[in-house]
């Protein structure tokens, strides 16, 4: 197995990718670091995976919450000894036009997309240079490459995610410690469930494998870029998107 013994951090971790995320990583051999929002949906995750053989420490918190996070990563340091990956996979939508958007719904994307990830990763960041090596993987997305209509606040988090991995992979390879993004396109997840199945075929269209993606395919270039296979790669940011950007 890739990640045998492997301790992984993953926020967002009771539903969708993060929830997809989480099982791939622990049938990899990975022991695990689980915070969602929702302590009814996390602490059945929690359960099953140690029903799979993995250790598994879950809180809820809200990742936008600086003093919860570190509280859970001295938590984690403590029962673990070490965070090998860190999956800011957290995240979160509030959709309006440009001309309708309010900055309650501004700020509350920027608040969980795009400051929560800096605070959770400069939280754990200081661990994996102590130890000379680490990885770090955040959700980008195609929207913030190429924006995506009614999503200014959601483009701008994803777009700048990817200015803050290429800025930390410079920072941080010289301590060991790689930094990468995925950027999915369509996903079927939570996150789609209020979508028109007649929406949902047209946005398969777009993309030239004609249909969308699956959470577990998304896990999958996570586990990937965890190991030790992807050693050499940093600063990158993967779209994982049926080659709906081509």
């Amino acid at each position: 197995m890739r990640l045998q013994d492997h301790i992984a951090l993953i926020t967002g971790a009771a539903q969708g990718i993060g929830l997809a995320t989480a099982r791939k990583f622990a049938a990899e051999g990975a022991h695990l670091v689980l915070c969602d929002r929702n302590p009814a949906t996390l602490d059945p995750v929690a359960d099953e995976l140690r029903r799979g053989g993995a250790q598994v420490l879950a809180q809820a918190l809200d990742v936008s919450d600086r003093a919860a996070f570190t509280t859970l990563v001295d938590a984690a340091i403590a029962q673990f000894g070490k965070i090998d990956t860190l999956v800011n996979n957290a995240g979160i939508t509030r959709d309006a036009r440009l001309v309708k958007m309010t900055d309650e719904q501004f700020d509350a994307v920027i608040d969980v997309n795009l400051r929560a990830v800096f605070r959770c990763t400069q939280i754990v960041a200081p661990h994996m240079i102590e130890r000379g090596r680490g990885a770090i993987l955040s959700a980008s997305s195609v929207v913030g490459l190429y924006g995506n209509f009614g999503q200014t606040n959601y483009a701008a988090t994803k777009a700048g995610i990817i200015a803050m991995t290429k800025t930390w992979a410079r920072e941080l390879g010289p301590k060991g410690v790689r930094v990468n993004a995925v950027a999915p396109g369509f996903i079927q997840t939570p996150m789609l469930a209020t979508i028109p199945d007649k929406v949902m075929e047209q946005m398969a269209e777009r993309v030239p494998l004609r249909r969308l993606g699956k959470a577990e395919e998304i896990a999958s270039v996570y586990a990937f870029l965890a190991s030790s296979e992807a050693s050499y790669i940093s600063g990158a940011v993967i779209e994982v998107d049926g080659g709906m950007t081509l």
